[in-house]
């Protein structure tokens, strides 16, 4: 398993009130994500962050977003080195493999891979 990218996962009450910060005052005025709940911005620098309100079907609200080429292969290794397993594999319906992960200093993070 390789990390591709790493997101920080901001808690926002109301995306569309964080928008004009983060896009407007910012500059990360390219939305990559636009769902209700989650969003990204970045900019042509490559600077991002993801905001999020509430995650869909976690029980939890990660920290960051850890992109990798291989999350079978992070799930079953997170699970041999006894990790807490937060939020298990999932298929989402919008489009990415992921599954939730506790680091052992408490912080919760969604490692996920894109479905083609």
């Amino acid at each position: 398993m390789r990390v591709t990218t790493f997101y920080a996962d901001l808690r926002v009450p109301d995306i569309a009130a964080a928008r004009d910060f983060y896009a407007g005052y910012l500059g990360m005025d390219h939305e990559e994500i636009n769902m209700d709940w989650v969003t990204r911005f970045s900019s042509d620098t490559g600077a991002s962050v993801q905001l999020v309100t509430h995650d869909r079907t976690a029980p939890e609200d990660p920290v960051a977003s850890v992109k990798v080429d291989d999350v079978d292969a992070a799930y079953a290794e997170a699970q041999q080195r006894g990790y807490e397993i937060v939020h298990p594999l999932t298929t989402e319906p919008w489009g990415v493999r992921r599954f939730f992960v506790r680091a052992p200093d408490g912080n919760v993070l969604n490692i996920v891979q894109h479905v083609d």
